[in-house]
């Protein structure tokens, strides 16, 4: 039987960035950015960046390697916040979860709940 694709949970916290399996609550990896307690950390889907002191990381999401370093030079050492221009993939799963969900909620409103 083949094994179902490990699903992680990304948590920025104190200067590190730690992915989490989101079924057992096991730790996968961690990375240590720059010593500034509070880390932003964003999954577009596609990529994971984090940020924290004024500086972004793209991290590898299955190893937690860094792919690229900015320093945002002349910019300070504040909280960061973070978005991305990508838009979301829709997939069959998500599709049929969307329909699933609409039905529920239809089925729901008929019943008077």
């Amino acid at each position: 039987m083949p094994r179902d694709r490990q699903i992680l949970v990304f948590v920025g916290i104190k200067s590190s960035v730690v992915a989490i399996d989101e079924r057992s609550g096991t730790e996968v990896w961690r990375v240590k950015l720059r010593s500034s307690d509070y880390v932003t950390v964003l999954w577009d889907g596609e990529a994971l960046f984090a940020a924290n002191a004024g500086e972004i990381w793209r991290l590898d999401p299955a190893h937690g390697d860094i792919l690229w370093h900015n320093e945002l030079k002349g910019m300070g050492r504040g909280v960061v916040s973070l978005a991305s221009a990508r838009l979301p993939q829709t997939s069959i799963d998500s599709t049929i979860i969307a329909e699933k969900r609409r039905r529920d909620a239809a089925a729901a409103a008929a019943a008077g709940g």
